[in-house]
Parts: structure tokens; C-alpha cells; sequence
């Protein structure tokens, strides 16, 4: 059965931004990130290694954002390719990423870049 796991509204203090002074005193950003997955039998029975584990999933996703990066785009591609990679059961993933008042020399919440990536089938 195909099913989505999602993690929302992950909350990281990180480095990323174009900005030195984004990469030396850094920001809080939020990522939201959604796996279109094959669901297997044994997670209705219980079983966690039918399904893709939260806890695995959140940590690849801390990892990718410990490593500063000057564009979102580029941290959210390489959280959904590392997903894929790690993932064998995940066919497609969606990553959002925000960053709160970015310095765009006006008043707003947050920036976000949403990044999709689907498993290659030969």
C-alpha cells in the first residue's frame, strides 16, 4: 500500500544564507519534509520495519541542516536525495524549507523553497 510519512515543522537554529553575516550568527529555519512510500503489510501489524522511521528520517534531516549551505535549494535538493538514497521503499520526497526574517530589506516571516524529487525507475 503507498502512503506518505511527513515530519512538520522542524525547528533548527542553522547557517545558511548568501549573507556573511547569515553564515557566522545564523537564523531559525522550520522543514517540512513529506515521503510518498511503499507501506508494507507488517507496519499494520505492528511492525516498524514495514514503514519509515520519524526518528531515522529526523536525523538525516538535522544532519543535512548542520552543514551551511548560502542557498535553500541546495540543502533541500540534497535532504531529498538523501532520502531516496536511504529509503529504499520511498518513491518520492518533498522537502520545504523556511527561513525566518530573511534579510530582504522588508518585513516578512519567512522565506521558504519547496524542492521535490522522485525515485528514478530503469
Amino acid at each position: 500500500m503507498t502512503g506518505k510519512i511527513a515530519l512538520e515543522g522542524l525547528e533548527f537554529h542553522a547557517y545558511h544564507g548568501v549573507y556573511p553575516h547569515e553564515r557566522s550568527s545564523g537564523n531559525k529555519f522550520e522543514v517540512d519534509v513529506i515521503v510518498e512510500t511503499e507501506i508494507q503489510d507488517s507496519a499494520f501489524q505492528d511492525d516498524l520495519a514495514g514503514t519509515i522511521n520519524y526518528e531515522d528520517l529526523y536525523a538525516l534531516v538535522k544532519k543535512e541542516m548542520e552543514i551551511p549551505s548560502k542557498l535553500l535549494e541546495t540543502v533541500g535538493h540534497t535532504i531529498a536525495e538523501k532520502v531516496l538514497k536511504s529509503f529504499s521503499a520511498a518513491s518520492q520526497v518533498e522537502v520545504k524549507i523556511s527561513k525566518f526574517n530573511p534579510p530582504i530589506g522588508g518585513v516578512c516571516k519567512k522565506a521558504s523553497v519547496v524542492v521535490n524529487r522522485h525515485r528514478l525507475r530503469k
